[in-house]
């Protein structure tokens, strides 16, 4: 073979190797992207439950019916942070037993319900985190009333006590601290909406404007209410608006119907992830799952992954 054959042979080669290594990276790029969680991130959960009622029993989609549907969907997400929405002692009792890796908070407390075999209006909104990701500093409970430290207390009209719970936690990866608040905005009052919305950011702002929070909850209103402001104008940032802007988003509440229920009313995106301070938001989504037609809840849930930036 000429040298000029064997240069050009070598510079071939190269190039078709080349060519192959950037394909394969690629499509591995692209399968870890689809597939896999992003280097040195945080998956969060916000999932609405739904309460455990005999109502629903009756219907064959009560709790008992769908709690294996709805602890399998959530595992399946692999998350590492869930903020939960209605939930009732049997339901948080159930959630633990089924992962042990992850520590609850936020269930313990003033018991304000008469008749525990039954709901009566207040049920809790725990944040769940890794055992094995991070260590808990700190965590709390405050009422959305004008007596926060008060279990039970109500304001503003609101047709339920409302409350916040939250956690302070150390990423053991990063050594990086930050802030998880889990909570459920009155469904009838707008008055109550505003008043517990800035009570939130309220709350929020004895941190540092850079300090990381998540805020993870169901509003029971879509981003067009005057609450959904509130919260932005005091620092927060949506998550799904993050990464896809405008464009609508559909429903996540669906009394189990699925999708279908936007055919007859579309509540629109009313649980949401925001985020505040030095955290980067990397996806968002609605997670639409269902088992064999049984949906794990009347709500869809939400899923962010963020990074601390």
């Amino acid at each position: 073979m000429s040298e000029f054959s064997r240069r050009n042979f070598v510079k071939g080669l190269g190039i078709a190797l080349s060519a192959s290594f950037i394909g394969n990276q690629a499509g591995a790029i692209n399968q870890y992207a689809s597939n896999q969680k992003f280097e040195d991130s945080h998956r969060i959960l916000g999932c609405n439950i739904r309460v455990a009622l005999p109502e629903d029993d009756a219907l064959g989609r009560g709790w008992e019916a769908r709690k294996d549907i709805c602890i399998k969907i959530i595992k399946a997400q692999k998350p590492d942070i869930i903020g939960l929405q209605e939930v009732l002692r049997i339901q948080a009792e159930d959630i633990q037993k089924a992962m042990p890796d992850y520590f609850a908070f936020g269930f313990d407390g003033p018991e304000m319900d008469i008749n525990k075999d039954t709901y009566n209006g207040i049920a809790k909104n725990l944040v769940i985190f890794s055992r094995k990701r991070y260590s808990m500093i700190s965590a709390g409970c405050y009422w959305l009333s004008e007596t926060p430290e008060i279990g039970g207390s109500l304001a503003w009209g609101t047709a339920r006590a409302r409350h916040a719970n939250w956690v302070r936690l150390l990423d053991k990866k990063s050594g990086k601290e930050f802030r998880v608040i889990s909570t459920h905005l009155d469904h009838k009052s707008q008055e109550a909406r505003n008043k517990q919305g800035e009570l939130i950011v309220k709350e929020s702002n004895q941190y540092q404007r850079d300090f990381p929070q998540l805020l993870i909850g169901d509003f029971n209103v879509d981003a067009k209410n005057p609450v959904f402001k509130i919260i932005t104008d005091g620092g927060w940032n949506e998550t799904y608006l993050s990464v896809h802007g405008n464009a609508e988003p559909g429903l996540t509440a669906h009394n189990f119907i699925g999708e279908e229920y936007a055919k007859t009313k579309n509540t629109g995106k009313i649980d949401f992830i925001f985020t505040r301070g030095k955290m980067k938001t990397l996806s968002a989504k609605i997670i639409k799952d269902q088992i064999n037609g049984v949906f794990p809840s009347d709500h869809f849930f939400v899923n962010a992954e963020v990074s601390l930036t």
